[in-house]
C-alpha cells in the first residue's frame, strides 16, 4: 500500500487526461475513503454500472493511478483495486503550452472544482443539521498578499493538516476501537482548500 503521505505530482498530459473525468474522480475519491474495492463493491458504493466502473479502473490502471491488491482476494476470481498514492496535485506551469494540453489541464482543473462545489451543495441541501459532525461543518476564507512561493508554502502545511488527520484517521481503523469518541460518532468527512490569484 502506498505511503499515506505519497503525492503525486502530475507532469504526464496522459495522467491529467484520465483525471478529467467526473466517474474517475468518483472512483478515486471511493478508493480513497475506503482504501480499495472490487467492481462489484464499487458499482453499490457509487450507484454506477459494474462494467463502467470495470472500463474507468482500467483506463486509471493503464496510468497508475490505480494497481490491484491481489493479497485481499479471497479466490482467484476476485479483483480488488486501490490507489497508488494518496493524493494528486498538478500545475499548469508543468505542462506544454499546446492547445491541445491547455485543453486537458483546463478540463481537469474545471471537473475538479466542479466536484468539490457538487459536493457542497449536496451537503447544504441536507436535512441533517443536528449531528456532531453536522454542528462541526464550516466554511473559511480570507484574503492575503503573497509570492508565489509563499502560496506554495501556505498549500505545502494545509496539505500537512490533511495528511495528519488521515493518519489518525487510519491508525484509530487499524487499532480496532470500539468505544464511542466522547464528540459523537464519526461520520465521513470532505475538507478542500483553494488558493489562487484573485481580486475582489
Amino acid at each position: 500500500m502506498a505511503d499515506s503521505r505519497s503525492v503525486r505530482i502530475v507532469t504526464d498530459p496522459a495522467v491529467l487526461a484520465a483525471l478529467a473525468h467526473p466517474t474517475r474522480r468518483r472512483l478515486m475519491d471511493a478508493l480513497r475513503t475506503s482504501e480499495a474495492g472490487t467492481v462489484g463493491t464499487l458499482a453499490a458504493q457509487l450507484g454506477i454500472a459494474a462494467g463502467n466502473i470495470s472500463h474507468h479502473l482500467k483506463v486509471l490502471h493503464e496510468v497508475a493511478l490505480v494497481i490491484e491488491a491481489p493479497e485481499l482476494a479471497r479466490d482467484r476470481r476476485e479483483r480488488w483495486w486501490r490507489l497508488v498514492d494518496s493524493a494528486v496535485r498538478w500545475s499548469s506551469t508543468e505542462f506544454d503550452d499546446g492547445p491541445a494540453t491547455e485543453a486537458i489541464v483546463a478540463a481537469a482543473t474545471s471537473m475538479g472544482l466542479d466536484r468539490q462545489v457538487e459536493l457542497a451543495r449536496r451537503w447544504l441541501a441536507r436535512d441533517d443539521r443536528e449531528s456532531p459532525a453536522a454542528r462541526a461543518a464550516f466554511s473559511t476564507d480570507t484574503w492575503l498578499t503573497l509570492t508565489g512561493d509563499e502560496l506554495d508554502q501556505v498549500a505545502q502545511e494545509v496539505q500537512q493538516v490533511f495528511f495528519r488527520w488521515r493518519e489518525r484517521t487510519k491508525a484509530r481503523s487499524g487499532s480496532g476501537e470500539s468505544e464511542e469518541p466522547s464528540g459523537g460518532p464519526r461520520t465521513q468527512v470532505f475538507l478542500f482548500a483553494r488558493g489562487f490569484p484573485a481580486q475582489p
